[in-house]
């Protein structure tokens, strides 16, 4: 009995391992898109990572069938959006989106979800998926200026 599960663990580990050979480089950069943490800089990414890997490990024989890939990237992506206000300010070209619009542009554009997918997994009709993806597009792709903090450049020349 005792040599029937240490099989069973070695199979599983060297499954899990194949699986995460083949699956972190993605899902570390959909972790990182999330976070927009910078590609070299993503502790927060890292540890979205850790999360979702240990998630799947921990159900890897439960349902058969089930992609562990989607799987795991369910789980990051709803571990994200339940934790996404402990986070602070990010930077980089995904910043000025809300957490909602970064969470709905990189299920869609960059995971290639369908609407439909994105909404079932986030509880969201499908027509506000596709607003909020709309929105979030057209915000990267036409940035609102920034605005001049007050007593910006002008202030400085004034002085003597």
């Amino acid at each position: 009995m005792l040599d029937r599960r240490g099989v069973r663990d070695a199979r599983r580990a060297q499954e899990f391992g194949g699986f995460v050979a083949g699956a972190a480089g993605r899902l570390l950069h959909t972790a990182t898109l999330l976070t927009a943490e910078a590609p070299d800089a993503n502790p927060r990414a890292r540890r979205l990572l850790t999360r979702a890997l240990a998630h799947t490990y921990a159900h890897w024989d439960h349902p058969r069938g089930e992609d562990p890939y989607d799987r795991a990237r369910g789980h990051l992506a709803t571990h994200y959006a339940h934790e996404v206000w402990h986070r602070t300010r990010p930077h980089g070209p995904l910043a000025a989106l809300s957490p909602r619009e970064r969470l709905v542009l990189v299920l869609r554009l960059y995971e290639g979800l369908a609407d439909e997918q994105t909404a079932a997994l986030l509880g969201l009709p499908t027509e506000r998926v596709r607003a909020l993806c709309d929105r979030a597009t057209a915000l990267v792709l036409h940035p609102p200026p920034r605005a001049v903090p007050p007593g910006g450049p002008l202030l400085r020349r004034l002085q003597p």
